[in-house]
């Protein structure tokens, strides 16, 4: 179904006249049908996680109860993950339709580029909100919450995923095409030493190591919990955890869309040639750029705040909020309620609490 000697062809010469020699006769190629089930997931893929993360932007702006530091850097993920849909996958979606690359050599660099760009400023903000968990969970800090060190932090991830991939650009290493040819990446097969140099430090710094830090930042605040467990948790350390859960989800997930993708690009580099086949890269590949989608969902299902400013957003008739053991109903924020209505999107109504009346003799 997916594979084919004359859908091979085909490609063949379509690179060709796109100026790419990346087809190498006789390796196997998806079919037309093929192109189709990949342009379908990429159409899917483009679309939700472009709206999903744009929701998240418009909660941000809309409500100032989301704008805490801890959440500028979910905004940071956010915000690449929009980036990744609008200027990557579209090109690959195009290229899927018409069953080959479209924009030739310097496209296929600028792609590649910005999906590593834009796939390492997600995983080093990450690493930032498990240890910005660890140490708001394990250290007392008696300020209050500071803006600096996040957009500190969102300036540094930004700045180190520069650092690694602008170097192919330059001549250290490649981007070129990859998989079904219809997208760009890394060159893995790229056989040279100075390839196979880039190719480690890009997995030492950009997965090794930051897989590393977050998997010591869970170890030590997970055990930290199992520690203080027995002892009563104030509400603001409750709500603590929750956040903790919440980015501990966010990061497995993120390490389940992207493990398979790094394994096989191991594999491309240093195993034999032609060891993946077109449907073993593509696979991967979808199942990497999918962690877009995934993200948002998260936040604002496992979020208390998103998710009522989220009903609020969407005109929601009730939104029902937990204050102990009581229930109470109130009415949802809409469009056409004021700003301050608004901000209270993500606030618990106070009840009020009347003494009873003294007898008097």
């Amino acid at each position: 179904m997916f594979f084919g000697q004359a859908a091979m062809n085909y490609s063949l010469n379509l690179s060709e006249e796109q100026g790419h020699t990346d087809f190498t006769p006789g390796a196997e190629r998806l079919t037309p049908t093929g192109f189709i089930v990949l342009s379908v997931f990429l159409g899917f893929i483009m679309t939700f996680g472009f709206l999903n993360n744009f929701i998240v932007l418009i909660l941000f702006c809309k409500f100032k109860k989301l704008r805490t530091p801890v959440n500028m850097l979910l905004l940071n993920i956010s915000v690449s993950d929009m980036l990744v849909c609008l200027f990557g996958t579209t090109l690959s979606f195009a290229s899927s339709i018409r069953g080959h690359w479209l924009l030739g050599t310097s496209g296929c660099s600028w792609y590649g580029f910005i999906n590593s760009c834009f796939g390492i400023v997600s995983l080093i903000s990450l690493v930032i909100l498990s240890y910005d968990r660890y140490s708001t969970l394990t250290v007392y800090n008696k300020r209050g919450p500071s803006y600096r060190r996040p957009i500190v932090a969102v300036g540094g991830s930004w700045l180190y995923s520069l650092f690694w991939t602008v170097p192919p650009l330059l001549g250290w290493s490649s981007y070129d095409i990859e998989g079904a040819g219809t997208s760009c990446s890394v060159s893995w097969t790229m056989n040279s030493r100075q390839s196979h140099a880039y190719i480690i430090c890009l997995f030492i710094f950009c997965l090794g190591l930051p897989i590393l830090v977050m998997a010591y930042c869970y170890g030590r605040l997970l055990f930290a919990v199992k520690q203080v467990g027995k002892f009563r948790k104030t509400a603001a350390r409750k709500r603590e955890y929750h956040i903790l859960f919440m980015v501990l989800t966010t990061a497995a997930c993120y390490l389940l869309c992207w493990m398979p993708y790094g394994v096989v690009a191991m594999m491309a580099t240093f195993g034999p040639p032609n060891i993946i086949s077109p449907v073993a890269s593509v696979v991967p590949s979808l199942l990497a750029k999918s962690s877009t989608v995934i993200n948002p969902v998260i936040y604002i299902l496992m979020n208390k705040q998103f998710y009522r400013c989220f009903l609020a957003l969407f005109h929601c008739d009730h939104l029902s909020v937990e204050n102990g053991n009581t229930s109470i109903n109130t009415v949802a924020c809409t469009a056409q309620l004021s700003t301050e209505t608004l901000n209270q999107c993500s606030t618990t109504p106070h009840m009020k609490h009347t003494n009873p009346p003294v007898a008097t003799t």
